[in-house]
């Protein structure tokens, strides 16, 4: 790669990084002005074309990293999530907690955009979690707590809880560390790891003994 093709990598990366840090700093995606970005980043505004059309590409391609950052973090996830031993819920829950701590700007930016983001942000941002969902439930189908369950319908549901309850553990556990109290911040955090692991417990327990033809002979009667 030549200095000058490094460098504008390196001005395009700046971008997204602003873009990201101001987005999750308390404003949402769709009040910020590409002038302020430039501004933030050290660019005039004119730089800022040679990277995006427009906000909208911006926050598209924002979207495409994010979403690729909890699909490794989910991939990763998966692989060892649904055990029935304890041991093995918590150790995934640990991992999804230290993803969040690693990277808590992807979360919030996704959570945040996803209902109050522009149209396109907030499709785009839907579609991930569609393909996100997908992937959790052909894992699913694969895993022995789940393997009872012929319908595909019922694991795409099953994933979308998954997915949906591990969106509010994840903004819980970063609303949490912003508690001054350290005190209170770490027993706030030990009580989002009991409640998550409970709630996984409580989850399963239901799914070992899921019947869809039972299910299906209630509705009809």
């Amino acid at each position: 790669m030549s200095i000058r093709e490094e460098r504008k990598q390196q001005s395009r990366k700046a971008i997204l990084d602003a873009a990201l840090a101001l987005s999750t700093s308390g404003r949402a995606f769709s009040s910020l002005s590409l002038r302020e970005i430039s501004r933030h980043v050290g660019l005039v505004p004119a730089a800022f074309y040679r990277h995006f059309k427009d906000m909208d590409q911006l926050g598209l391609e924002l979207v495409d990293h994010m979403a690729l950052h909890l699909k490794s973090m989910l991939t990763h996830m998966r692989q060892q999530y649904f055990q029935q031993a304890n041991a093995q819920t918590r150790q995934s829950l640990d991992y999804l907690f230290e993803s969040v701590d690693e990277f808590p700007e992807a979360w919030m930016f996704l959570i945040a955009e996803r209902w109050g983001g522009s149209n396109a942000l907030r499709q785009a941002i839907a579609r991930e979690f569609d393909f996100l969902g997908t992937d959790l439930a052909q894992a699913l189908s694969q895993v022995e707590a789940t393997q009872h369950i012929q319908s595909e319908q019922d694991l795409n549901v099953l994933a979308k809880i998954l997915f949906e309850l591990a969106l509010g553990w994840a903004m819980q556990w970063i609303d949490v560390h912003r508690q001054s109290d350290l005190d209170l911040r770490e027993q706030a955090l030990q009580q989002c790891r009991r409640q998550a692991q409970t709630q996984v417990q409580l989850l399963f327990r239901g799914i070992l003994n899921w019947d869809r033809s039972v299910t299906t002979s209630s509705t009809n009667g």
